[in-house]
């Protein structure tokens, strides 16, 4: 997560400003796609980001996740292949996403997620995670949206921060056309 940070934060804002959130920190930022890195890090460059931008903190993480996925999708193009769009793809995340990405990185700590597909071309994911960073879930799934060409609107009616046991993420898609 700390190189594709980094990426997606040099490629909207330039070099000098990731060396910035560095600086004001206090971390090396010698961040390898191969490391394991504490949580507070990424906790204080999101916090960092937030301040220079001059957003929230739950604004800070849903950019990066939204702003990650085309990185991610580059580099990872398996992920989208057996897909056809956002719901598939959401519901394919404990089953083939996730170990998927333990293999590339081992003692990786992903969320996990419950799923109750609805009706109305929606999915709601019941999600839970140590980190509660449920702002980067809802990035990311904007992000993959628009990587099948869709639009969503999510809504958020439980969440951990706000003290529920769990987050429940409504994800509803728009017609393609």
């Amino acid at each position: 997560m700390f190189d594709l940070l980094e990426a997606t934060v040099s490629a909207a804002h330039g070099a000098r400003v990731w060396d910035d959130l560095l600086e004001a920190t206090g971390l090396t930022g010698a961040y390898t796609s191969l490391g394991n890195y504490p949580d507070r890090d990424l906790v204080a460059l999101i916090r960092a980001l937030a301040m220079h931008t001059g957003e929230s903190e739950p604004a800070a993480l849903r950019w990066f996740g939204r702003t990650a996925m085309p990185v991610l999708a580059a580099a990872y193009p398996e992920f989208f292949v057996h897909e056809d769009d956002i719901r598939t793809f959401v519901v394919a995340l404990n089953d083939i996403i996730h170990p998927e990405v333990r293999k590339l990185y081992p003692g990786a700590d992903v969320p996990t997620f419950g799923f109750r597909a609805s009706d109305d071309d929606s999915v709601i994911l019941r999600y839970g995670s140590a980190r509660r960073m449920c702002a980067l879930a809802e990035g990311l799934i904007e992000g993959a949206a628009a990587q099948f060409g869709q639009v969503v609107t999510i809504e958020q009616p439980d969440c951990m921060l706000r003290g529920d046991e769990l987050c429940t993420i409504e994800v509803h898609v728009a017609d393609r056309g």
